[in-house]
């Protein structure tokens, strides 16, 4: 036993030598804790530190608790999961009667994803206000891309549509009937919806990195991830969630045999399954703007996962793998970063331009190259790694991201071309630059008037107008 806590305190902390983790990791086997550490910051503000009790946005863990609330409606006959959808959801609210609920529990309904870049979704409409019906009839009432149970495809639609069967059904707000059906009889007492309204007492708050700099993730509504993410909780909370799942708590056997039934691509109901190590295992990751987090449940050999984290510096799924691999006595690798190869800065140029407007940017400034997003608000800095090839500076990739010529010539970037630049134009990212410039030029010429007297009332102030 010890040897094996000796060997995951050795391994991590060598990890977290590379990468800046804010978060919590905790290892529990046959109900002994084997590792268990917080790290960074809950709020860089107020200079409050992470502990193992800290609450975190879960992300799309939150999805197996959509599913877990599907499956106690469907013990209680109030849903059947192989019939259309549609039954269970508003009369304004259709969707095609060939989607079952079984298609939307394991992701093969082949609805319309609009979880991409072209897509105006991410980073623009979910910062709005929330409208219910706005929302279902903008990006989830359209013709089905696929037909429903031919393919699989993560889809967070899915489980909005599923969170909306719930209420339906239930007749009881979301949040409400995940408090009163799954948190309160499991005494899960520090867990949540979050509406992005409420406060939750001990949560963390959420960073990125902005050039070499942590600023708080960028704004989005989160009412718009109900169902598919949105649940806050902590270690405590997730171990008696585990509890639940490996002695097959509050579902009947019937159901439990549906929820943890393998799928097309491993995905059972909000839950992957894998046979490794000779075992079963069943985990899930969640990924969204400064948020990380992975549990991998092993409950044939009573071994429970937490990862939780308020930043992107790690790779969760890596080093939940790891960890994994010690626990089952396989032999890792020395953790690792990308190593950065030297490249001329006219041949790193020749990387940079817009590839999708406002969203894919890539820019050299004092030296540096950096994949620029929304709109030139948040600047990702990334480093050669290879022909092509270049990894976050301050976050843990697997794989490096990819910047070559097509089959024209033209620099590609996540599939899209780069855009030429039209005669007479600026890039966004120059004229904000020269604005920064002008507005810091007016600033210091305040502070020599405030040294120097009068003598400089009549100097002219430039205007961004005047550019």
């Amino acid at each position: 036993m010890q040897a094996i806590q000796l060997k995951l305190e050795a391994y991590i902390n060598k990890y977290l030598e590379l990468w800046d983790l804010y978060g919590v990791i905790q290892v529990i086997r046959k109900g002994e804790v084997l590792f268990e550490n917080a790290y960074g910051y809950a709020s860089i503000e107020f200079g409050i530190k992470n502990n193992i009790n800290s609450c975190f946005s879960l992300a799309s863990i939150s999805k197996q608790f959509t599913a877990f609330a599907i499956m106690l409606l469907y013990d209680q006959n109030m849903l059947d999961i192989d019939k259309p959808a549609q039954l269970y959801l508003p009369a304004d609210m259709k969707i095609d009667e060939s989607i079952t609920v079984h298609h939307l529990l394991s992701h093969t309904s082949g609805l319309y994803n609009f979880y991409n870049f072209e897509n105006d979704f991410f980073a623009g409409y979910n910062r709005m206000d929330y409208s219910q019906n706005d929302f279902f009839q903008r990006y989830i009432h359209k013709k089905p891309a696929k037909p429903p149970g031919t393919s699989y495809d993560y889809n967070n639609s899915n489980y909005n549509l599923l969170a909306w069967v719930i209420e339906h059904v239930s007749g009881e707000k979301y949040e409400d009937f995940i408090r009163n059906n799954i948190f309160l009889p499991l005494n899960m007492f520090n867990s949540d919806v979050d509406d992005g309204c409420k406060i939750i007492k001990n949560r963390s708050c959420n960073y990125v990195k902005d050039f070499d700099a942590n600023i708080k993730r960028p704004y989005y509504n989160e009412k718009f991830s109900i169902g598919a993410g949105a649940i806050i909780s902590n270690c405590d909370d997730l171990y008696k969630w585990y509890t639940c799942l490996r002695d097959r708590k509050i579902l009947s056997k019937e159901a439990y045999t549906r929820f943890f039934n393998e799928n097309k691509n491993n995905y059972c109901y909000g839950l992957e399954h894998h046979h490794v190590y000779g075992t079963d295992r069943y985990s899930h990751g969640g990924d969204h703007l400064g948020v990380s987090t992975y549990m991998q449940d092993y409950f044939d050999e009573d071994i429970c996962i937490i990862i939780l984290s308020n930043n992107e510096a790690i790779n969760q799924y890596r080093l939940g793998n790891a960890i994994s691999d010690i626990l089952h006595h396989v032999d890792v690798d020395v953790p690792t970063k990308h190593e950065e190869i030297s490249i001329n800065e006219s041949k790193l140029k020749e990387y940079c331009g817009t590839y999708l407007k406002d969203k894919i940017q890539v820019e050299m400034m004092n030296g540096k190259l950096y994949f620029t997003r929304f709109s030139g608000n948040l600047h990702i800095e990334i480093y050669p790694v290879g022909e092509g090839k270049f990894a976050r500076r301050y976050a843990d990739q697997i794989h490096p991201y990819s910047i070559t010529k097509n089959e024209n010539g033209k620099m590609t970037f996540f599939g899209y071309a780069k855009k030429k630049l039209k005669k007479g134009s600026f890039p966004w990212n120059f004229r904000k630059s020269i604005k920064k410039l002008l507005e810091t030029r007016n600033e210091l010429l305040e502070i020599i008037k405030g040294l120097s007297g009068d003598q400089l009332n009549k100097q002219k102030r430039l205007t961004p107008l005047e550019y």
